[in-house]
């Protein structure tokens, strides 16, 4: 009876009848009482949400240079290219070649590696990065890569500009035949968004490459396989509240098999698994076949921004639902208790003792 009353009323209230007034308000005044404020806003209550849409992790926020450092996606070589020489009958025959192999990787998470083949010292192979390397007048840089050979007994880095000048380089050698971490720093003395990183071998003989790097050594707080300084104080700035990561529809997945696990996203970079991104091929019209997740930004490194901007962690989790748009796949009830364990195994990394086998790894 009360609702139809009330229902009855608004629509009295509502016809012309009621909405005209026949006489002119006055001015508009607003008082405002500065001695008494209202209630407190938690700072908690706005803050920045981060997902890998348009290369905003490898290629943006995550600084590594080099794209498919680790011979991972669909296509291994997608992003390496030979260097080809030219004369006046045309273009020379390479002076080796390079395969993709699997046995006896570096390790059995991501175990493609690229074996190069040298007939002819000097023999050499490129990457141009996300689009083209930024590369900073003055700035240091860390070429590193995992190598294995016996002969060759040097891996020769060249950062060349756009227009093919050398602005930098180094060189990674000593190597013993077996799978070992190898770096330099190198300082470039000249700027260009469009460099790229050349290899060359200058020996006879067949080397192994694996997780090749070209890597700022200026990156925020200073942190070892830290992210990009100048983004990072654009974040810094905003004074968020929270920072709310890895995103929506990464976290589902197309399909629940490719949805986003943080659990390979931490401990060495060089076994976390690399995926797809699920942008990779979502449009017809705006393909990117060389978009993949190599999670260095990971779990871990997320927490760290959060700390290092001032701003509280809230990580998102698959729930066992894959994207509604693409599959609207679901988990069924009795495979629900992997969602649940990584939720709490996520408590125990972020929060547990030193001792437990997460917060262990966070340690």
């Amino acid at each position: 009876m009360l609702q139809a009353l009330y229902l009855a009323l608004v629509c009295f209230a509502l016809t012309p009848h009621a909405l005209r007034n026949d006489t002119q308000p006055g001015p508009a005044t607003i008082d405002i009482d500065l001695a008494h404020p209202g209630a407190a806003m938690s700072p908690q209550m706005f803050g920045v949400f981060f997902e890998d849409i348009n290369f905003a992790a490898d290629g943006g926020l995550y600084p590594e240079l080099v794209k498919n450092r680790s011979f991972e996606f669909n296509d291994p070589l997608m992003g390496w290219h030979e260097i080809l020489a030219v004369d006046a009958k045309g273009i020379v025959p390479p002076k080796g070649e390079l395969d993709i192999r699997t046995d006896d990787p570096q390790n059995a998470v991501n175990p493609h590696y690229l074996h190069a083949r040298v007939y002819e010292p000097g023999y050499g192979f490129y990457n141009t990065g996300f689009r083209g390397m930024g590369v900073e007048s003055g700035a240091e840089y860390r070429f590193s890569a995992y190598v294995r050979s016996r002969a060759p007994k040097n891996v020769r880095a060249v950062v060349t500009d756009a227009s093919g000048h050398e602005i930098a380089s180094g060189k990674l050698e000593g190597f013993d035949g077996s799978w070992k971490h190898y770096e330099t720093v190198i300082r470039a003395t000249g700027t260009d968004q469009h460099a790229r990183l050349n290899l060359y071998i200058d020996d006879k003989g067949s080397v192994d490459l694996d997780m090749v790097s070209l890597y700022p050594v200026d990156t925020w707080n200073h942190r070892p396989n830290g992210l990009r300084k100048d983004l990072v104080q654009l974040l810094y700035d905003m004074h968020p509240g929270f920072i709310r990561f890895p995103g929506g529809c990464i976290v589902e997945g197309r399909r629940l098999a490719n949805r986003y696990s943080w659990k390979t996203t931490v401990g060495d970079i060089a076994e976390r698994k690399v995926m797809v991104n699920r942008w990779n091929d979502e449009f017809d019209y705006r393909p990117a076949p060389d978009y993949f997740q190599s999670f260095g930004l990971g779990f871990y490194e997320y927490f760290q921004l959060a700390e290092d901007i001032g701003a509280r962690p809230l990580p998102i989790l698959n729930c066992g639902m894959a994207c509604q748009f693409n599959s609207s796949e679901t988990a069924s009830l009795d495979q629900l208790t992997e969602y649940i364990q990584d939720a709490l195994d996520l408590i125990e990394f972020a929060n547990g003792p030193t001792d437990s086998p997460w917060g262990k790894l966070r340690a």
